[in-house]
């Protein structure tokens, strides 16, 4: 294995130095790809001028890897630094950048991961699955952003921009299908309503997928992994004069489908492989007829803008509120060993549970003063954040028809704001200089209660706790121009994670808090473009370490999260993107990241799984428990690569293309402690478009996704059996697309 996977490792580093030497050889001829700007600093700059390790995902390899009907997990792998996971389904991402992130299965959960949306942050996980329809680019920001990008941004940010309102009449329409009668199907019409003076946009999605996994127990076919989704967005940009300028946006969206399948005693003991015989599209639930999942979400938010003459004021007011609902088979098979028949293999004891969320409301707004003159670029503003959200919980007895035996609330209020200003100063021509400084202060006031156990445990009384922080996080950069086409940058910077609660109380009787946390990031690297425009690469290394790192002990065999903080983590590697045309109508695009994390806390322990599994970490100090000082941090692969390749042949006034996207993920850890069975060693999945393409007018292409059909594991349930859950299998289809 471990050869294999250096080969896999040298060949997409192979593939990245490729890029690079197939565009130097072209170096003479004319054509240039392009500049790529990206808001990475809440202003539009040139990629290579942000002294910010920032990769934007735009144009085809967007369009390829949306194209069959996937969620916001697509991007993961598909990023240098960025691993996407989730055990709720189609919402509720698990993001991580350089290692960092949060495996909290709560609704509540804080993850170090922000999501900005139109430049609105979504704070709630459930609210980060909002779909992705009539999008510019995305950009994936790592580090930490915590002074214009403020709390819970330690790890990154994810940045999305949605196309914006045209004052020309545009449009498109397209949709495609494809194995398991996946439906994918978005349009958008943009133009103008009153010339000059007022426009609008109205983009939406559908999304749908017939239920293909049979229940092997049932005999019923094609049960679960179906959704229907819906999503709409209206925006509304009034210019009265060329100094002002309003954007209302709406938006909306609808899931109705089924939750993550969990998969009993998939793995085979002693390893990671998955056991003998397994099917992906088999399972053998008990509780199936009973799974469900709803999400309903909608938001509004209005985007001020006013040109004082050089320096801009931006007001940016929003609101955004989410309700869901899911009901899930979480021991993944059926029966109990108490209980027979059972299986598939041995389940102790069954697991159903829903978890719901009848109320969230989130509140923001933020105002700032830009401008730039002559030599000094700066950014000054203010940050406010409210939030409140109602958490029901619940369990069931399979055993007799799926009959609730056990509840818990919990309610958080969150109010958060900040001020902060950021300064950009040209020394001299060749050399800028950068720093930023933010003040947040940080309050939550929670509690939660048990009233019904599924144990027999009497109600717990309410419990409370009301956590608060302040924390001032900065950034210190510099830019040198080495020449016109190569900019080398240093950066250090300090971000901040809020404190966490953690009250699910249906399997317990306490509230855990995890303290405040902080993160000092050093990084340094490379930006430029190949002589002749034809290729355009970056390069970073980087180090930093995390004080009163925030970590979650998911299940075990206490069957609830805990909330902890290790004393330190530490983390170091190195970034690398190109993008390159060597000969025309020839485009390459590679990316390669190595992330070494370590948890550092001679002290820190906790209960490892309680299904059996192969243990590799010593003994702790208590019974039961095992230390997890020095493990690596879970969802942290050391390696990732991405290669992608288009070539277009003219035909008639059209063209063929053809285009392959390639991603490489190393092997991951899924929990705080080790074990033989609970990891994967690796995920390499691949893509491709075959077309026509009319300009401006119409275009047609089949599409697949997994084309190799790769099975690995995405996660694991650790309290009950050898449970897993897995990736998606191949999809082929067809999609057209018309524009005008």
């Amino acid at each position: 294995m471990k050869r294999a996977w250096t080969r896999r490792t040298a060949l997409a580093a192979g593939a990245a130095m490729a890029v690079l030497a197939a565009a130097g050889g072209a170096a003479a001829q004319d054509t240039e790809i392009g500049e790529v700007i990206v808001t990475a600093q809440k202003r539009a700059e040139n990629i290579n001028d942000v002294p910010v390790a920032v990769t934007a995902v735009s144009g085809e390899k967007l369009d390829a890897i949306r194209s069959s009907g996937g969620d916001i997990r697509v991007f993961s792998a598909r990023v240098p630094s960025l691993t996407m996971e989730s055990s709720f389904g189609r919402t509720f991402p698990r993001p991580y950048i350089r290692g960092l992130g949060n495996t909290d299965f709560d609704l509540n959960a804080s993850q170090p991961v922000s999501f900005v949306y139109d430049e609105v942050v979504l704070e709630n996980p459930v609210l980060k699955g909002f779909p992705l329809f009539d999008i510019d680019q995305v950009e994936v920001l790592k580090g930490p952003q915590g002074t214009l990008f403020g709390r819970n941004t330690p790890a990154g940010v994810l940045k999305f921009a949605s196309a914006r309102p045209t004052q020309d009449l545009e449009g498109y329409a397209q949709a495609s299908y494809a194995t398991f009668s996946t439906i994918n199907a978005e349009g958008a019409i943009s133009g103008p309503i009153i010339p000059g003076a007022l426009a609008g946009r109205l983009s939406a999605l559908y999304q749908h997928r017939d239920n293909w996994v049979d229940n092997g127990f049932t005999g019923e076919k094609n049960v679960l992994e179906g959704y229907d989704q819906f999503a709409v967005r209206g925006q509304l940009l009034w210019t009265p004069t060329e100094a002002f300028s309003a954007l209302l946006n709406l938006h909306y969206q609808h899931l109705d489908g089924t939750p993550r399948v969990f998969r009993a005693n998939i793995i085979e003991k002693g390893t990671n492989n998955f056991v003998d015989g397994f099917d992906r599209d088999t399972v053998f639930h008990d509780a199936e007829p009973r799974s469900i999942q709803k999400v309903e979400s909608s938001g509004a938010n209005l985007l001020l803008t006013y040109d004082l003459g050089g320096p801009e004021i931006t007001s940016i007011t929003a609101y955004e509120r989410v309700d869901t609902y899911s009901r899930a088979d979480i021991d993944g098979g059926f029966g109990a060993v108490f209980a027979p028949p059972s299986g598939p293999g041995l389940i102790p004891f069954p697991s159903e549970s829903a978890d719901g969320v009848p109320f969230h409301g989130q509140f923001t707004q933020e105002v700032r003063l830009a401008g730039d003159s002559g030599a000094l670029a700066y950014t000054l503003g203010a940050f406010y954040f409210r939030e409140s959200i109602k958490i029901d919980s619940y369990s069931f007895n399979t055993l007799v028809g799926g009959a609730q035996d056990g509840y818990a609330y919990q309610n958080q209020k969150t109010e958060s704001w900040a001020v902060f200003a950021n300064l950009d100063y040209d020394l001299t021509d060749a050399l800028r200089i950068g720093g930023g400084i933010r003040y947040s202060d940080d309050k939550k006031d929670f509690l939660a209660q048990r009233t019904q156990s599924p144990v027999g445990a009497p109600p717990t009384p309410i419990l409370r706790a009301s956590p608060d922080s302040s924390e001032v996080s900065f950034n210190l950069s510099a830019t040198y121009a080495a020449s016109d086409d190569l900019n080398l940058y240093a950066r250090v910077s300090r971000g901040y994670r809020a404190p966490s609660i953690q009250g699910r109380l249906v399997f317990g009787d306490t509230l855990s808090i995890a303290e405040k946390e902080t993160v000092m990031s050093y990084e340094a690297g490379v930006k430029g473009d190949a002589p002749g425009g034809r290729a355009r690469f970056d390069a970073t290394v980087f180090y930093y370490q995390v004080e009163d790192m925030q970590i979650t002990a998911v299940g075990g065999g206490a069957n609830f999260n805990r909330l902890l903080n290790a004393d330190e983590a530490v983390g170091y590697g190195f970034e690398f993107n190109a993008e390159a045309e060597p000969i025309d109508r020839l485009r390459l695009t590679a990316g390669l990241s190595y992330n070494k994390t370590e948890l550092k806390d001679s002290d820190l322990f906790t209960q490892p799984c309680g299904s059996g599994c192969t243990v590799l970490d010593p003994a702790g100090p208590l019974p039961g428990t095992v230390r997890i000082d020095g493990n690596s941090l879970p969802n942290a692969p050391k390696w990732i690569a991405n290669v992608t390749a288009g070539y277009s042949w003219p035909v008639g006034a059209g063209e063929l293309f053809v285009f392959t996207d390639w991603a490489y993920r190393s092997k991951v850890n899924f929990f705080l402690y080790q074990s033989a069975e609970y990891g994967d060693d690796r995920l390499l999945e691949g893509g491709f478009r075959l077309g026509y393409r009319a300009p401006q007018t119409w275009e047609v292409a089949v599409f697949g996704r997994n084309i190799t059909n790769d099975k690995s594991l995405e996660g694991g349930i650790d309290f009950n059996n050898l449970t897993g859950f897995v990736n998606d299998p191949r999809i082929i289809g067809v999609e057209v697309k018309a524009g005008f």
